[in-house]
C-alpha cells in the first residue's frame, strides 16, 4: 500500500496534514485529516483561579483569540452568578463584531479566497494573498489591509490589546469608552460596511459570474448533508456573541434549540486516535462515523451553519444578501461546503452593519460601563457552559466548576468542524487518480 503525505497544509489557521493511503491499483482507500499539536489547555487550566480565564484561553489561539476571551469572560460571569450591565454587553459585541470583519477578512483574501480569485486551475505558486492582489490591484489590497487595521484598533480601544484582549472580567469590563474613541470607531465601522458590500461584489464578478467557478460550488464533491448548529437571538436571526444555540437537520427543520448552559445535554465528543482534533456530534442522534444523513449525529458549525441554522440575518443589508444567496443556491439549506465563502462574505457585512449599531446606541459611554454586576458574598457548587462563535468555524463552550471557598477550572471544550473537513478530505481524494 502506498501512503501519501501532504503536511504541513497550507493557509490554514494552525497545523494540519493528511495522510493518503493507496491500494495497488493507485486508487484511494483511506484519507486522514490530522491535526498533529497538542495544545494541552485543557490541562494546565485545571486548578487555576476562574478570573484567570479569559486571560489563558485567548492564547489558545493568535488569530482568534477574542473568541476564546469572550467565551471564558462569559463563563467567569456565570460562575459568579453576575449579570453584565447593557453597556458592559454592547462593549463586548463591538470589540467582537469588529474581530468578526478582521478574521474574516482574512480568511476570505488570505486562505480561502485564493482558490477562487485565482482558479483552481492556477500555479500553487500564485493561490496565495500575493497572487490575489496581483489579480485584483494593489489599490483592493490595500483596503484589506486597512479592514484588518481598523479591526484590530477597535479590539485594542476595548480590550486593551490588538491580541489576546484583557479587559473582560467577571460582571463586565475594567474600562469604557470615551466619546472620541466612540467617534473614531463609528467612523472605522462605516467604513467596514462599504469594504463588505465591496468584498461581495467581488465575488459576485468574479465567482458568481464564473460557470465554471459557480459549477464547482453546487457540484457533488463538495456536499454533505449533515445537521447545522447556529446561535440565534429571540427572533432566530444570526447572532455572535449572545442567544440560544439552533440545531436544524439536513431537511432544514429544526431539531432542537437550547440554552448554552444545557450543552453536555446535547453534544458529546467522539476521539480518534490519529488526530488530536476532537469530534463532536448530537448526543440524541449518535455517533455512526464519518457519514450524513439525518441518522448520524455529525453537525457542522461555520458560517453556512450558521446562515442554515437562522431564519436570516438581523441588519437589513445582510438580510438582502441572505436572501440572495439561498435563492441562487436553490433555497435551505444549502449543503454545499464551498458554499461557506460566500456566507462568510455575508456574515462580514452584518458583523459591519451590527459594528455601526453598537457605537450609535445611547447607552454605549453610559457610566454602567465601569461598573460590575453585584457579586455574591460566597458560591456553592455549579456547572456551567457558555457559548461564542468562532468565524473560521468553532462554537466555543467552557466548562466551569467553582467549589465553595475554591476556584477551580475544569476541561475548555470546542466544537469545531472536525468532522466535515475529514468528509470533505476523503471525498475529494476518492476523485484524484495518483499515478
Amino acid at each position: 500500500m502506498q501512503r501519501i503525505t501532504i503536511d504541513p497544509i497550507t493557509r490554514l489557521e494552525g497545523h494540519g496534514k493528511i495522510e493518503i493511503f493507496l491500494n495497488e491499483q493507485g486508487n484511494v482507500t483511506n484519507t486522514y485529516f490530522q491535526i498533529p499539536e497538542l495544545r494541552g489547555f485543557e490541562r494546565f487550566c485545571v486548578g487555576r483561579p476562574v478570573e484567570e480565564m479569559p486571560l489563558l484561553t485567548n492564547r489558545i489561539c493568535g488569530v482568534c483569540p477574542e473568541a476564546h476571551h469572550m467565551a471564558a469572560a462569559k463563563a467567569t460571569d456565570a460562575v459568579y452568578h453576575v449579570e453584565v450591565p447593557r453597556t458592559g454587553k454592547m462593549l463586548r459585541e463591538l470589540l467582537y463584531s469588529a474581530f468578526y470583519c478582521t478574521d474574516h477578512t482574512t480568511h476570505f483574501y488570505a486562505l480561502g479566497g485564493p482558490d477562487f480569485i485565482m482558479g483552481p486551475d492556477a500555479p500553487v505558486a500564485e493561490r496565495n494573498i500575493l497572487g490575489v492582489i496581483h489579480k485584483v490591484g494593489l489599490e483592493i489590497g490595500g483596503k484589506v489591509i486597512q479592514m484588518r487595521k481598523y479591526g484590530h484598533t477597535v479590539v485594542e480601544i476595548i480590550g486593551g490589546r490588538k491580541v489576546h484582549p484583557c479587559t473582560s472580567i467577571p460582571g463586565g469590563l475594567t474600562k469604557g469608552i470615551t466619546e472620541e474613541q466612540r467617534k473614531e470607531i463609528e467612523t472605522m465601522g462605516r467604513w467596514a460596511i462599504e469594504f463588505a458590500q465591496f468584498s461581495l461584489q467581488v465575488f459576485n464578478d468574479i465567482v458568481l459570474s464564473n460557470k465554471t467557478y459557480l459549477d464547482l460550488i453546487v457540484g457533488d464533491i463538495y456536499t454533505h448533508k449533515t445537521y447545522y448548529m447556529g446561535m440565534v437571538d429571540e427572533n432566530n436571526k444570526v447572532n455572535f456573541y449572545d442567544g440560544k444555540v439552533r440545531v436544524v437537520g439536513p431537511d432544514g427543520k429544526e431539531y432542537v434549540k437550547y440554552e448554552p448552559k444545557d450543552y453536555a445535554a446535547h453534544i458529546a465528543e467522539h476521539v480518534e486516535p490519529w488526530t488530536y482534533l476532537k469530534f463532536p456530534y448530537l448526543k440524541n442522534v449518535g455517533w455512526k462515523g464519518f457519514t450524513d444523513g439525518p441518522d448520524s449525529g455529525v453537525y457542522m458549525a461555520t458560517p453556512l451553519s450558521r446562515l442554515n441554522a437562522a431564519d436570516g440575518m438581523a441588519t437589513p443589508l445582510a438580510q438582502a444578501e441572505y436572501e440572495k444567496f439561498y435563492s441562487t443556491l436553490g433555497g435551505k439549506p444549502v449543503h454545499q461546503r464551498l458554499a461557506i465563502h460566500w456566507a462568510r462574505l455575508i456574515e462580514l457585512l452584518y458583523a459591519a452593519e451590527r459594528w455601526v449599531e453598537l457605537a450609535t446606541d445611547p447607552e454605549i459611554r453610559s457610566m454602567a460601563s465601569t461598573e460590575m454586576g453585584k457579586l455574591p458574598d460566597s458560591f456553592n457548587s455549579t456547572t456551567d457552559m457558555t457559548i461564542t462563535h468562532n468565524p473560521v468555524g468553532t462554537d466555543t463552550a467552557i466548562e466551569v466548576r467553582v467549589c465553595s471557598n475554591h476556584h477551580l477550572l475544569v476541561p475548555l471544550l470546542s466544537t469545531f468542524i472536525g468532522n466535515p473537513l475529514q468528509m470533505c478530505a476523503s471525498t475529494t481524494m476518492r476523485t484524484i487518480t495518483f499515478n
